[in-house]
């Protein structure tokens, strides 16, 4: 009956946009200039930088009520809303760029952009765009590169390099998880509200009470699959676990004779109550693999990222003949392959559920072999209906603000036979505003690869993202900077040909300003000014040997730079922390310097263990050495002014029967102006002056 009253409203409603995928036209992107004008007399970047008095500090935005429109009697699917930013003064941030203050923003008419009409229409769309895309070994490209093009390989992980973090809550006296965005929570294996401690090492959640300095309560997470990689989420006496089951966030496509379904890969969220011994209350299980997620108030964004599951044909032939039997076997496919399925468990009830077909979305162009589920979850009610949103896309890198969630990737670098491999990023934004249902808004592109979530940043109507491009080795490599329109995603404006022969090693976006690292044998820090989208301008440039992969803002005109220090002919010696002046832009200067030759090379460091406690300008940053003796030890620095000091080494001592796991601290905090270290054996407690030993709390 619902499928009838759908085709029903569909045959009386008028022909809309969506339907002949209007929005990607000119004429759309001149519409919805048109309304931004009518909106307001300063609806547009330009106007509202004329209008604008220099050195405003961003305000919080306020948002206007929602237009709704009527046709043919019907309550319509545009929703207009727009954020206007409160005036009030502030300090500039770095280098005389004074900060512009927030501009309206105007969220594109979202539901334009859904353009199935029916689960007919998605199944019709998914089998004949995964058809396009399939190749004789399904959707696996056949020679995967690596994904940085075959050149060498980043100093680590991907997610290794850090944006505006906000690391300090001063007014409590206890540092929190060093994010990307202020306000916006990231997972991590230890958690704190001041009063208790709430950590994840070697497959146990302990909670500590920082009081007493004792454990209160553990629970073992080993039973279940992904363990090793679990992190957590905490709001009150309530917490998430995230623990990814999969091997691989891509599947390819299985291969049978049979003709049972194919099995992708799951993932597993715990709800826990962290009211008095922490217990499991119930999960999320989910098809496809954990990507990340993000706390916004009590509200969880999770995002999975899974694969159609179809069996694809094997046997033996030519490419074109395997390509043609995969093609009909996925223009067989039900629906089912494609939607996401979930489960909820409360208590000792299971309950499973499958994404509706009219919760899918698309962008203009894509392969259907891969799909994008963001999951909202309450803190205070878990358990309670995730109210999935999904998007029939690709994704690898998160990004939120507290309004708006991107996400990222490269597609054709691991799908698919069929597509050129295209240096382009895609990028899916979701309005997040609230703690209701995602909106997704709309997808663009850009040229080049990202070097992880830091390379992007929202900003005052703006998206900006810094790149890398060239993929037949170093002598092509370069470095761009674009600006989006954060509602269109359309490109307003540039800065290329940074680092020349090189590749972008650190970004960091603090206000109008960015500063990015390429590097190959010297290290440039360029200065870019943000403050017309529509004409970005380096300003500045610093050339020294060595490179930083974090950067951190450490105020008052000054940033702080963690990396390896290198010969002039590109060799790294050693590990390497600076303190830069960036108060004049076109003049970045270099006034402290920290090196350790003892720990030359190495992976990058993790953001989460990084600690930049602003009152008492204490760094703490991990050192991995070739010293056995000196490795899993953290290094204490002090900021003073324009000096850089050595506070000294700390380690955390191994508990009587704890195998060493040769991680050491992963992670140091601030907890009532007392410097606390957290590794595998357990947790200590130092005098961050002096690094003199105030408690050990072991697990035992």
């Amino acid at each position: 009956m619902v499928e009838n009253m759908s085709r029903w409203l569909r045959s009386v409603r008028p022909s809309t946009a969506s339907d002949e995928d209007w929005i990607a036209t000119p004429a759309a992107a001149e519409l919805l200039a048109a309304v931004h004008r009518r909106i307001g007399p300063a609806s547009t970047a330009e106007e509202q930088r004329r209008s604008a008095a220099p050195g405003w500090a961003r305000g919080r935005a306020v948002r206007k009520p929602r237009v709704w429109l009527a046709a043919s009697g019907l309550t319509c699917a545009v929703t207009i809303a727009a954020l206007i930013s409160s005036g009030g003064t502030g300090t500039p941030p770095h280098g005389g760029i004074t900060e512009t203050p927030q501009l309206p923003t105007i969220r594109p008419a979202a539901l334009l952009l859904s353009n199935y009409s029916s689960c007919a229409d998605v199944l019709a769309g998914l089998r004949t765009h995964a058809a396009a895309s399939v190749g004789s070994y399904g959707w696996w490209p056949g020679q995967r590169t690596d994904i940085r093009f075959g050149m060498a390989p980043l100093p680590g992980k991907q997610q290794l390099s850090a944006g505006h973090a906000a690391t300090s809550a001063a007014d409590a006296g206890t540092s929190t998880t060093n994010v990307q965005e202020s306000g916006v929570d990231e997972p991590d294996i230890v958690k704190t509200d001041g009063g208790r401690l709430i950590t994840i090492t070697d497959g146990v959640l302990r909670v500590v009470d920082t009081g007493s300095r004792a454990i209160t309560g553990s629970l073992d997470l080993t039973m279940y699959q992904g363990w090793q990689n679990a992190q957590l989420l905490v709001g009150g006496d309530h917490a998430l676990v995230t623990l990814d089951g999969s091997a691989s966030g891509y599947n390819y496509g299985s291969f049978s004779n049979g003709s049972a379904a194919a099995s992708g890969p799951r993932s597993t969220y715990l709800f826990l109550d962290l009211a008095g011994r922490p217990k499991i209350t119930g999960s999320l299980r989910a098809a496809g693999s954990y990507l990340d997620a993000r706390l916004i108030g009590s509200t969880v964004r999770l995002v999975v990222r899974s694969a159609p599951s179809i069996n694809l044909p094997s046997g033996n032939g030519s490419d074109a003949k395997r390509t043609a039997a995969n093609q009909a076997a996925v223009r067989a496919a039900p629906l089912s392959a494609w939607l996401p399925q979930y489960s909820i468990t409360s208590g000792q009830n299971t309950t499973d559920y499958t994404v509706p077909c009219d919760q899918l979305s698309h962008p203009a162009a894509y392969t259907a072999a891969s799909m994008l589920t963001i999951y909202t979850l309450d803190l205070n009610h878990l358990g309670v209906s995730p109210k999935p949103v999904s998007v029939a896309a690709d994704g690898d890198t998160v990004y939120a603000t507290n309004t708006s969630l991107y996400i990222a990737s490269n597609p054709n670098w691991f799908c698919c036979a069929t597509a050129a491999k295209a240096q382009q990023t895609e990028i899916h934004r979701f309005d997040i505003t609230g703690s209701g249902q995602p909106t997704y808004l709309g997808s663009g592109g850009i040229p080049g690869r990202l070097l992880s979530r830091y390379s992007l940043s929202d900003y005052a109507g703006s998206l900006r993202i810094a790149t890398t491009a060239g993929a037949g080795g170093p002598a092509t490599q370069s470095s761009s900077l674009y600006i989006l329109d954060a509602n269109t995603l359309k490109v307003t404006g540039r800065v290329g040909g940074l680092g020349k022969g090189e590749q972008i090693y650190a970004v960091r976006f603090i206000g109008p300003v960015a500063y990015v690292v390429t590097f190959r044998r010297t290290d440039p820090l360029y200065v870019v000014d943000l403050h017309d989208p529509a004409a970005p301008v380096l300003v500045g440039t610093l050339q020294l040997t060595g490179y930083s992969d974090y950067l951190h803002d450490a105020g008052s005109g000054r940033l702080i730079g963690i990396g390896q220090q290198a010969s002039k002919t590109g060799r790294v010696s050693g590990l390497q922390v600076s303190l830069f002046d960036v108060s004049k832009p076109a003049q970045p200067l270099r006034t402290g310097q920290v090196v350790r030759s003892d720990a030359p090379g190495g992976p990058s460091l993790d953001p989460h263990a990084f600690l930049y406690w602003l009152p008492t300008g204490l760094i703490v940053t991990p050192v991995q050495s070739w010293k056995p003796a000196q490795s899993g030890k953290v290094l204490v620095l002090k900021v003073s002014g324009a000096r850089l000091s050595t506070v000294g080494l700390l380690a955390n001592p191994l508990a009587a029967h704890s195998i060493d796991d040769g991680l050491g601290i992963q992670r140091s905090l601030i907890v009532d102006a007392t410097l606390w270290t957290v590794s595998g054996s357990g947790v200590q407690v130092s005098d961050p002056a002096t690094l003199s030993r105030q408690a050990w709390i072991p697990f035992d």
